[in-house]
């Protein structure tokens, strides 16, 4: 969950798968493990040398520390990559240490500031670190797609398209997104066979859906308090379908009034009345995320769920059998949006950055030309149900997963109408957007008062000259 995102998102974030970048902690801690041997611009003493098959100058002998985010996708995929590379010529010697966390801003700031970060980070979940706040502090992995996978392939002509954009800032490609990340709403396809339905593809639908829900004694959504968010993300979506990039540029570029527009009052107040009508599985404000989940993919108490494409991995000891999970197209508002219908928000997400000051630089950026390989990919896909940026390794069956045919089929049909956008991440907001989110849900606070503070959390951030803008065309 990358967010994610909107993701533990990834989501993030989303959630999500995004996934959504913010500075809030969690408890815990995690060890520090020692490295050795960066290359250029790392923050050791030297590297090793380079060649063809070393293209980062990786040195015997040294050690590698990488600290995975543990949301929905979890860490050991990373593991499975980190074994590959002893196998290769030279290095025999290098040792890996993948630690997992669910705090990374907690506990991976201290770092920054003192000097001594980890050689990767998977930078995602509802506590990442914000871009802007550790944007000076990170290697260009261009030489990462520039070099040669371990099946003696260019990486760059391995890829998806435009992979490189979502971890691009000022023209510099910092964060390499791993997982092709689809949004959209999930269901049980079997459920709605059973009696009849079909996912809403406008919000009056979704309305009328929500009323046959209530006659069955189901909800039409759940939210847990750590993915109220993954509302505002479906909600963003729709509105960006409904009114194109006029709605997304406001956004990004934190104008004044973004949240007042048109199209994303509609949404809101399609939403509210989800909220008044009852259609929400009461008290998600005080349930835990993927308890609130359970609610859908187990007990079937609600019948849509918004997230990314992470969500069958996440869920997939608490779902039903035969539930047969499926993704379909957020809703637009209207009949005739400017973006059609079948539009996805579908980017490359979970973010992995490596440290300038990290010891072993060399080493973070061999770990990610690892997970780039075709036998860790495919792994990535088989175990997590989800495609990675490297092409061509889901087969047609999906690895027998429903929810990632439904993927492969969302994006055929999107075509070149795929969007993304990075305001929340980059400007680490989602922590603060939980709280308005949570009582909106709740109906504690109606659409006028998520507006006025959604819209306070962008306007601290647009007045604060200290925070470097993005300017996002």
């Amino acid at each position: 969950m990358s967010r994610e995102t909107a993701q533990f998102d990834r989501r993030t974030l989303l959630r999500g798968a995004l996934a959504t970048a913010a500075i809030a902690p969690l408890a815990g801690a995690l060890d520090a493990c020692g490295g050795s041997s960066p290359s250029g611009g790392g923050g050791g003493s030297s590297a090793g040398p380079k060649s063809a098959t070393n293209p980062f100058g990786l040195a015997d002998n040294s050690s590698v520390e990488a600290v995975i985010f543990n949301g929905g996708y979890g860490y050991d995929y990373v593991k499975f990559a980190a074994a590959q590379v002893p196998k290769q010529s030279g290095f025999s010697g290098v040792t890996i240490k993948v630690s997992p966390s669910t705090q990374i801003a907690q506990q991976l700031q201290p770092r920054f500031v003192g000097g001594n970060p980890p050689d990767l980070i998977d930078n995602s979940g509802e506590n990442a670190i914000g871009f802007n706040a550790i944007e000076q502090q990170l290697e260009t992995l261009d030489d990462v797609f520039e070099a040669d996978n371990y099946e003696g392939t260019k990486i760059a002509d391995t890829l998806y398209p435009n992979v490189k954009l979502p971890g691009t800032f000022d023209g510099k490609f910092l964060a390499m997104n791993y997982v092709m990340t689809v949004y959209g709403i999930w269901y049980s396809a079997t459920l709605f066979q059973q009696n009849g339905w079909t996912p809403p593809k406008t919000w009056d639908d979704a309305i009328a859906l929500g009323a046959k829900a209530k006659a069955k004694g189901k909800y039409l959504w759940v939210w847990g308090k750590e993915a109220a968010t993954y509302y505002q993300t479906m909600a963003v979506d729709s509105a960006i379908k409904e009114g194109g990039d006029d709605v997304r540029l406001a956004l990004e570029n934190l104008e004044s009034g973004c949240w007042s527009k048109p199209q994303i009052q509609d949404v809101f107040n399609a939403l509210g009345e989800c909220v008044q009508k009852g259609y929400f599985v009461p008290g998600g404000a005080g349930t835990q995320f993927t308890a609130a989940q359970a609610k859908w993919s187990n007990d079937e108490q609600a019948i849509l769920y918004p997230s990314g494409g992470w969500i069958e991995n996440e869920m997939k000891k608490a779902t039903k059998s035969d539930f047969q999970m499926t993704g379909a197209p957020e809703p637009t508002v209207s009949s005739s949006p400017k973006m059609p219908y079948e539009s996805l928000r579908a980017a490359a997400g979970e973010p992995y950055i490596v440290p300038s000051q990290g010891k072993n630089v060399a080493g973070g950026k061999e770990l990610l030309r690892a997970m780039l390989s075709k036998a860790a990919a495919t792994n990535f896909s088989k175990t997590r149900l989800a495609p990675t940026i490297v092409k061509g390794l889901v087969p047609s069956n999906g690895f027998g997963s429903t929810a990632l045919v439904s993927q492969t089929k969302m994006l055929d049909a999107a075509g070149s109408n795929t969007f993304n956008y990075q305001f929340v991440d980059y400007y680490g907001m989602n922590t603060d957007q939980l709280v308005p989110w949570n009582s909106f849900l709740s109906g504690q606070l109606d659409v006028a008062g998520l507006t006025k503070a959604l819209q306070g959390i962008t306007d601290k951030i647009a007045n604060d000259s200290s925070v470097k803008k993005l300017k996002i065309t």
